[in-house]
């Protein structure tokens, strides 16, 4: 579905991985402070409970429609429409612009997402939530150059209450190893001291040429994020985080790992943390059907007593 950011191209002069004629290599964008732990996390399972049955229905190159329906005694179950629209304006391989993806229930509950590229340097993306009679709703510019990105948030601005939360991020490629990146988070609201409240982050990251292993960490007043990703054979990556949170006085820490069989069209995720919670996601395709199976378990040891969930799924399309 489009990339929130379109790929850079390199510099004249430059060969297609990255480097100079000379064989040297040079610092390129490095993506958004969003995306910084993104590789660690996307090893850890997203364990579900109960029952799920999503069908993807393309109607064009650029429409699609799904249908989803839960049921579960954790999660509001019931069904739900999304649609979702890819326009003509290709950037880059898999990359087109703008990017419309939406969904409803019965009941009126609304998510929306608008994307688009509004030039080779900047995106804009608009999310919007309806829940409940209540509406959550926030901007965000992400603002390229040939090394370093510069995102501005906007969430639910109110200029008449002047209240709202504003994000400001900076991410700086340094070397073709090293990402060095600040975070400044204002939040102006009635109830807050002086009327409102900032909080300073310093975020960092260290990885590999060919990104094998990915190191990164996001420090601020109140927690600490840490994250580690390795891949260690062609099939399996394994990932590490550790969250402290220092209002609080805790700290977890999690292992997960990712083994694919390609050739048996099966993909295993599972982790297990510092709190004694175990979970797995297994998902078989099943060619040469559009249909993939999907089973799920999760199960807490933490406790004073064992808590066990478990679930099944199957997608179309």
């Amino acid at each position: 579905m489009g990339n929130v950011l379109a790929a850079t191209s390199p510099p004249t002069g430059l060969s297609n991985n990255g480097k100079t004629p000379s064989g040297v290599r040079i610092r390129g964008n490095p993506g958004t402070m969003e995306d910084l732990h993104k590789k660690c996390k996307d090893i850890f399972p997203n364990a579900f409970e109960g029952a799920r049955i999503v069908v993807n229905k393309p109607l064009s190159s650029h429409f699609q429609i799904t249908h989803s329906l839960v049921m579960s005694t954790m999660q509001p179950s019931g069904y739900r429409f999304g649609a979702n629209f890819v326009g003509a304006n290709i950037v880059g391989p898999g990359e087109a612009y703008p990017v419309l993806v939406g969904d409803i229930t019965p009941c009126g509950n609304v998510n929306a997402n608008i994307i688009h590229q509004l030039n080779d340097r900047t995106n804009v993306k608009i999310q919007a939530q309806f829940e409940d009679n209540r509406a959550v709703g926030s901007i965000t510019t992400n603002v390229k150059s040939a090394d370093s990105t510069t995102s501005v948030t906007f969430v639910n601005p109110n200029i008449i209450t002047a209240s709202g939360l504003g994000v400001i991020q900076y991410l700086q490629s340094v070397t073709p190893n090293v990402d060095l990146g600040a975070e400044l988070v204002y939040q102006r609201a009635q109830g807050i001291p002086f009327g409102g409240m900032a909080v300073l982050a310093l975020s960092g990251r260290l990885k590999a040429a060919d990104e094998s292993y990915i190191l990164s960490g996001t420090l601020s007043t109140s927690r600490i994020n840490a994250c580690y990703y390795h891949k260690g054979m062609e099939n399996l990556a394994f990932g590490v985080e550790v969250e402290t949170d220092f209002r609080e006085g805790s700290s977890t820490g999690t292992f997960g790992y990712h083994y694919e069989l390609p050739k048996a069209n099966l993909s295993f995720k599972g982790s297990v943390d510092s709190n004694l919670v175990v979970s797995a996601v297994l998902e078989k395709k099943l060619q040469p059907l559009p249909f993939t199976f999907i089973l799920s378990g999760l199960v807490n040891h933490g406790g004073k007593k064992s808590d066990y969930r478990f679930g099944c799924g199957l997608m179309v399309g």
